[in-house]
């Protein structure tokens, strides 16, 4: 999910190629505008030396009805499906018994709300109990909670501002670990639970990797540069085969203000007055006059050991520092870990992190330190549908001292500013990224981009065929060899988000199935099923755009035809986000953030359910982000 003040972020100023120039450099008008209405294969996708994979993709059956559109105020799943409200905002996380229940009126303290559900859940991963099992019965949710809504947050919002509410927003923030357990045909969170754990913004954080240590990490509250509080704004993640979950660092720019911002702060977004947290008032470290190199301490990818509770999560310096959207885990021919991440904000690049050492499954302790070591890599797409991976490496590529970065460290604190040295591709806000699970193929999601063709911006191109992309479309690319390990791949469109009966052709889409807009969250099932899941703007879903597509909604789609049929529509001005399955697949876990969203996207303490009471429908209480567990009626696999 992305904050309005991102949405309008543009910080990459640099002179590097947009798809729109490598297009243009190679592309005949003829063959450009032949992209513009259909979906894009170009030739060198199945062509490209040494591209195909030794498995056929399988044919997975989408077996549901779908569901129509909704502007409802509720959560839809097909015919023979039920859902559960399972894991809501200010439930208590069960670290012990009696522990504080949510007040409808906010009126709960910081140190209640550092113990219950944070708001605005988000990435979701589900671990089988006992570790290295695959229950289907009982396990551990681990989530993000990405930012909060202090219109929601407090009894009167933000009318006044003290620090005991900055603490309580930051304690609304982070990560929840939560046992939970199948009785019969319900789930339930296991309260008490020796593994149920609250990670939030003024958690101990271990920092590791090439940045550990680093000068440009070190504060007069941590002059080691090893270790910082919290972690801000989790959007999207994902897990790793020794079974830990990696949580991302996305807009932490908004959490700080900087009277006259550097060039480094600027290239990161971060401005004078900040998103509207006014945290700094407060915390002095959100200040960046007064600590410079706090905010090089956020913007990472995170790692938790879900069943370890005493075990301090971990910042994995060498994946590099920027707005991450998730990091999504493979493993290539050699057993080497590669980890996929887009950076959500328009312009911005694509990339991938590749270990040094092999993924043991028989060596726990040698996997621990696995993300600490290895090539973090930037993509560059070329006009022929060909494209390379593009080492972020210190003294290689013009990543010197004499260009500004000193060591490697320099290279993954400003990660940004290493990909527009290298000459990396600016995308469409890059989201969530999904890899087959038997073909190795890519899947990232670009949520929309209503700048596109504005003065002086990149008009359509072959990738992004259309102007004022509103509705986003879905890109993939093949790795050379099938191996995501390789440096060179291929890329094709996907799908084009939009309305079939949109008046403006432009705005059509190519869907072939369900119509959806702004794609954003991503994944593929065990059975290589892609789920998509959507996140309109509240001030968008209100327009005329949205009027035949309705709520933000979750999609199934069959990327050996691609056919897409609408399996879940969600409450009213919510994102749906998250997903998981149990190992046996009959149970679908989904998150349903920021219900009742205002267009503001900050609510009215006075009018807290003026546009949703879901999921509760409290007269007297809030709308509240909550964990949804989904399964069929008859107990059969989801989706089939």
């Amino acid at each position: 999910m992305t904050k309005a003040f991102d949405d309008l972020c543009e910080s990459n100023t640099s002179p590097n190629p947009t798809f729109d120039d490598v297009l243009r450099a190679g592309i005949s008008r003829r063959r450009f505008l032949g992209y513009a209405g259909a979906i894009v294969s170009l030739p060198t996708f199945a062509t490209l030396a040494g591209c195909a994979t030794d498995r056929a993709a399988p044919a997975p059956v989408i077996g549901f009805q779908p569901v129509p559109p909704s502007t409802a105020d509720t959560l839809v799943v097909p015919p023979g499906y039920r859902a559960q409200v399972l894991y809501r905002w200010g439930d208590p996380v069960g670290v012990a018994a009696g522990m504080p229940a949510f007040r409808s009126d906010a009126s709960g303290s910081a140190e209640e709300q550092a113990l219950q559900a944070g708001m605005h859940h988000d990435a979701i991963e589900y671990f089988p109990l006992p570790a290295g099992a695959a229950s289907s019965m009982r396990g551990l949710l681990a989530m993000n909670h990405e930012y909060t809504d202090d219109g929601l947050l407090h009894p009167d919002g933000m009318k006044t501002w003290t620090a005991e509410k900055v603490r309580k927003s930051q304690a609304a923030h982070g990560v929840s670990v939560v046992e939970v357990e199948l009785a019969g045909a319900e789930w339930r969170v296991v309260r008490p639970s020796r593994y149920a754990r609250r990670i939030t913004g003024a958690t101990p954080i271990a920092i590791s990797g090439p940045a550990a240590g680093s000068e440009l990490l070190k504060t007069a509250a941590d002059p080691s540069g090893r270790e910082v509080l919290g972690t801000l704004n989790n959007c999207a993640g994902g897990r790793t085969p020794w079974g830990t979950y990696l949580t991302c660092e996305e807009n932490f720019n908004g959490y700080f203000s900087a009277a006259t911002p550097s060039e480094s702060e600027r290239r990161y977004g971060i401005r004078k007055d900040g998103a509207g947290y006014r945290w700094d008032e407060h915390d002095a470290r959100f200040d960046a006059a007064t600590e410079p190199n706090e905010a090089n301490r956020f913007g990472w990818v995170v790692e938790i050991d879900p069943y370890d509770p005493a075990a301090a999560p971990v910042k994995r310096t060498a994946l590099g520092r920027f707005k991450h959207e998730g990091a999504m885990v493979t493993l290539a021919r050699d057993g080497r870990v590669v980890v996929y991440s887009g950076d959500d904000e328009r312009f911005e690049y694509i990339y991938k992190f590749v270990t040094r050492d092999r993924y043991d499954p028989a060596n726990a302790a040698a996997n621990r330190t696995l993300l600490d070591h290895g090539t973090l890599y930037v993509a560059r797409f070329a006009a022929d549908g060909g494209g390379e991976w593009i080492a972020l490496e210190h003294g290689r590529n013009g990543l010197t001292a004499a260009n500004g970065f000193a060591d490697q460290a320099a290279v993954c604190v400003f990660a940004r500013r290493a990909g527009d040295v290298v000459g990396a591709t600016k995308m469409d806000r890059p989201e969530w990224i999904a890899v087959h699970p038997v073909t190795k193929e890519v899947y990232c999601t670009l949520t929309n981009n209503a700048d596109r063709g504005k003065e002086k911006q990149p008009g359509p191109d072959a990738a992004n065929p259309r102007p004022a992309n509103i509705y986003g479309h879905i890109i993939r690319w093949r790795e050379a060899g099938g191996d995501p390990a390789a440096t060179r791949f291929a890329w094709d469109v996907f799908v084009l988000a939009g309305d079939k009966q949109h008046p403006d052709p432009a705005k059509r889409g190519n869907v072939k199935g369900d119509d959806f807009g702004c794609p954003d969250g991503l994944w593929f099932d065990a059975r290589g099923v892609l789920w998509i899941q959507t996140d309109a703007a509240a001030r968008a879903m209100a327009s005329e755009d949205w009027r035949r597509i309705g709520n933000n909604q979750m999609l199934a789609a069959d990327v050996t035809t691609g056919e897409i049929r609408r399996f879940l529509t969600g409450p009213r001005n919510c994102e749906v986000t998250g997903a998981t399955m149990t190992p046996d697949g009959r149970t679908l876990f989904v998150n349903i953030q920021h219900p009742g969203e205002a267009p503001s996207e900050r609510g009215d303490p006075e009018k807290p359910r003026q546009f949703s009471s879901w999921p509760d429908f409290d007269p007297a209480g809030r709308p509240r982000s909550a964990t949804v567990a989904i399964r069929r009626e008859d107990g059969g696999v989801v989706g089939s």
